[in-house]
Parts: C-alpha cells; structure tokens; sequence
C-alpha cells in the first residue's frame, strides 16, 4: 500500500490497523469542549508525529493515523479527513479551515474489472510550511503544496502547487503570486 502498488483494502491486517484507528478516533471525537489534554494524547498516540503546539478539532478522521506527521503550530479545524493509505505529511504553521479532505487513495481507471474487485493504490500528500487551505479544500493523491501559499476555499487540488503562490478553484489554478 505504502510503496504505491495495487492493493485491498479489505486485507485483514489493513482491516485490523483501520479498527484500531477508529477506535481511538472514537475516543478523540467524543471528548468535551475542556478537554485539550486528552486530544492531545490521543493525537500523540495515533499520527506519526505530531508537533508542539498542533491542534485538530474534532470530528477528525483518517485511515490509519500512523502515516499522518504533522509540524509544530498547525491548526486543523473541524471535521477535517485524511485518507493515510500513503503517508500525508503536513509541515510546520499550516492552517486547515473546517472540512478540508487530504485524500491518498486512489481506484484504477482504466481497468474497471479491477475497480470492481476493489483494487486501490495511494500517492503521498505533503504540504509545505505555513500553508493555509481554505474551509473545504480537498487535495488529491500524489499533491504537493509548496510553503507559504494559499489555497482558496473549496477548491479541488489535482496538480502540485508551488510555494509563494494563491491558488484557488475546481480545478485549482494559480491566481497570482504572493510576496
């Protein structure tokens, strides 16, 4: 899965890895309002890293959690998704509005007898510095966002988008460049 190659999702250790996962998560989203210390925990025990000074809100969802690395001093807002069938890897000051999706996974194409058996590969996400993605962005597989740029809200990001750019739409395009 990790490599990039076909694979099931409905394999038993990938199953097994994904229960435990939602199992946390259960936990995570069902905290109080107060209780910033147990999401932390929760988050430091689920994601692969996850930085000094990091915030997600609930609801949060991923896949497998171990694939996720977060830098210090990022915001992630309410009911964000992240698909880690790859590993997403998000930098240091990135703010993710509410409802932003970073999705790895991906179905065949081209094959529909293997999209009917439930074939699926993943592309990694990664997502540079100080970054802010606006309230429902969804960046697909295999994007990267370079640091310090802007995505506008509810854009859809298919491509790369260099840094020091606003970039914004279905499908995202750059707007213009920032200083």
């Amino acid at each position: 899965m990790l490599s990039g190659a076909l694979y099931r999702a409905h394999d038993p250790d990938l199953v097994a890895s994904r229960r435990a996962c939602q199992r946390l998560l259960d936990v995570f989203n069902a905290t109080g309002a107060d209780d910033d210390d147990v999401r932390r925990r929760l988050l430091c025990e689920l994601l692969g890293s996850f930085g000094t000074g990091s915030v997600i809100l609930p609801r949060f969802r991923c896949d497998y959690g171990t694939y996720i690395t977060i830098g210090a001093n990022t915001f992630v807002n309410y009911d964000s998704i992240m698909l880690d069938c790859a590993p997403i890897i998000i930098g240091r000051d990135v703010s993710m509005g509410p409802r932003v999706q970073l999705l790895t996974a991906q179905h065949p194409v081209d094959d529909h007898d293997a999209r009917r058996e439930r074939w699926e590969s993943a592309s990694p996400v990664s997502i540079g510095d100080n970054v802010w993605l606006g309230a429902g962005a969804l960046v697909c597989p295999g994007v990267t966002i370079g640091d310090n740029s802007v995505i506008g809200a509810g854009s859809v990001v298919t491509k790369d988008v260099p840094a020091y750019v606003v970039a914004a739409g279905s499908p995202c395009r750059i707007i213009r460049e920032v200083p």
